[in-house]
């Protein structure tokens, strides 16, 4: 695993840890001050009142979004990591903020029938007009409300873990799919009139690229050719265009192209 990857991992792993042990101590804590309460109607109707006012306090309003925001920015970097195509910047951060809004929501409706109500009539208000192509990424942003929603009322235990479960998940998914291999063309121009034939194809066999020869064209001071290569939807074009040309191959240019589908 790469340095950075391994990084990465620990963060994310201390980040669910601390979100479950800070809800484990916050709900003990909790489950105390109940118990104490107990003892009498006064003092139970006052400590009642006293965990309303410490659930709006700053510092636990603040402890509640901050969680919110890290959950959504972990989330957001694992499903980054694993899709096929690159996610916008506005979609990355509209998953993050989502995860904010859902704890921002549950924080100021806490109790109140009647804020719910009012939140759920301004909701219906706004109206989101921006198509989300992959249904993956849809789920993702009901996964992320739903986190927010148990950071904001406090279950940081339950948010912590089902952080750690649903990035797991969306590796484990990741790993288990079956990706098509990425259809290319390449055309590589070398001066004089051979080319070097086998130390390119040395190139595509040691990064597994399937490649097929296709067209061949002379010059006056220079040969190219034309290749289709099949490669791994996450390989780097610009890491095999740069051991084609420090191979010693003494390539002029390496250009590739993306292969249309032929229509049936």
């Amino acid at each position: 695993m790469p340095r950075r990857s391994l990084r990465f991992a620990l963060a994310a792993a201390a980040l669910c840890a601390a979100l479950v042990w800070a809800g484990d101590h916050w709900q003990a804590r909790l489950v105390t001050a109940t118990g104490a309460a107990s003892l009498t109607g006064a003092i139970s109707n006052e400590l009642a009142q006293g965990g309303a006012h410490a659930d709006l306090h700053p510092l636990t309003v603040l402890l509640k979004l901050a969680a919110a925001a890290l959950i959504g920015l972990l989330v957001t970097a694992v499903h980054r990591g694993e899709r096929e195509q690159p996610m916008s910047r506005s979609m990355e951060q509209a998953q993050t903020l989502l995860c904010v809004s859902g704890a921002m929501m549950m924080i100021i409706i806490g109790n109140s029938l009647a804020r719910a109500f009012g939140i759920a009539g301004a909701a219906g208000i706004v109206r989101f007009r921006t198509p989300v192509d992959d249904p993956k990424d849809v789920t993702i942003l009901f996964l992320l409300m739903g986190l927010g929603m148990a950071a904001g009322l406090g279950a940081l235990a339950v948010a912590g873990l089902g952080t750690a479960f649903l990035c797991i998940t969306l590796l484990l998914l990741d790993r288990m799919a079956t990706q098509k291999a990425r259809v290319m063309s390449v055309e590589m121009t070398a001066p004089g009139r051979q080319f070097p034939t086998s130390r390119v194809e040395g190139v595509f066999v040691r990064n597994e690229v399937v490649f097929e020869p296709r067209e061949i064209s002379q010059g006056k001071n220079d040969i190219s050719v034309k290749y289709h290569a099949w490669l791994d939807p996450r390989a780097s074009l610009d890491d095999l265009s740069a051991q084609l040309m420090a191979e010693g191959t003494g390539l002029q240019s390496v250009s590739w192209d993306q292969v249309k589908r032929e229509r049936t």
